[in-house]
């Protein structure tokens, strides 16, 4: 009995001990715990993303990225012919997310590129701004930004109000106008509040699509301006506007509302 009592006597004092360490935590601090010198919490590594244009990259920017790389120059008019060169394909291998489109025809050489730490992400380029904010969204929730995007979504939904708004206000007659788009275009008849009577493209218009679309009379024909096959409708007394789908250097998307905005309006005679 006596050496049963100095037993369990042990095993109490032991449990006791190892009760106080786990309370006094050991001298190893936990990457959750550790600090900046500042007494902030660290923030969690930026990731690095990589994409094919300025397009793919205003999408990630809205997202939240902020270390974000773009392959093809805002300089080249017409993405699609752009050929990646080597030390754009050696960035690739380096990045945690790779942006790219579908459409694109180097789009083979970038997933091949990538490699096995990459995690390459179709986006879906259109304007339009339902599919934008869906874009965001998605992108937000794999960045791990999902706050970023959401602050960028309600910044941006203010915004696309007000120029529709003002669109609207410039319709001739107070009436909404007939448009023809570009497939790739069509998001700037939404902003026009317009809905369109004819679509073209790609590819350049056959004489039976030309007679076709002329017979709609439309008022406006919306052009990309990135694949555009010359005057659509020549001769039949319609302007053609020309929008541009691609941001510039600062991947900002919302100057690209700006601008349609801009030339729509010009082209229904607001000033």
């Amino acid at each position: 009995m006596a050496r049963t009592r100095v037993r369990i006597s042990s095993l109490l004092a032991l449990s006791a001990a190892l009760v106080l360490t786990a309370a006094c935590g050991n001298n190893t601090p936990s990457p959750q715990d550790t600090k900046s010198q500042d007494g902030t919490q660290p923030q969690a590594k930026k990731p690095v993303v990589v994409v094919t244009t300025t397009w793919e990259g205003a999408f990630a920017k809205a997202a939240g990225a902020e270390d974000v790389k773009v392959i093809v120059p805002q300089s080249v008019h017409h993405a699609p012919d752009y050929d990646p060169k080597p030390s754009d394909l050696a960035a690739v291998a380096k990045a945690d997310f790779v942006l790219y489109a579908p459409f694109e025809p180097y789009a083979a050489k970038i997933k091949e590129a990538a490699g096995s730490k990459a995690k390459l992400v179709e986006v879906n380029l259109d304007n339009d701004p339902d599919k934008v904010k869906a874009e965001v969204d998605k992108l937000g929730a794999l960045f791990g930004t999902a706050d970023a995007a959401t602050k960028w979504k309600t910044g941006f939904d203010t915004e696309y109000a007000k120029l529709n708004k003002e669109v609207q206000a410039g319709w001739p007659g107070g009436k909404s106008p007939s448009v023809v788009t570009q497939v790739f275009t069509a998001w700037s008849a939404k902003l026009a509040g317009a809905t369109p009577v004819g679509t073209y493209g790609p590819e350049a218009v056959t004489p039976a699509q030309l007679a076709e679309l002329a017979a709609k009379k439309p008022e406006l024909v919306l052009d990309n301006a990135h694949m555009s096959t010359g005057t659509v409708l020549p001769d039949s007394g319609a302007k053609q506007v020309k929008i541009v789908n691609y941001p510039g250097e600062d991947l900002d998307l919302l100057p690209v509302y700006r601008n349609a905005a801009a030339e729509l309006k010009k082209a229904m005679g607001a000033s």
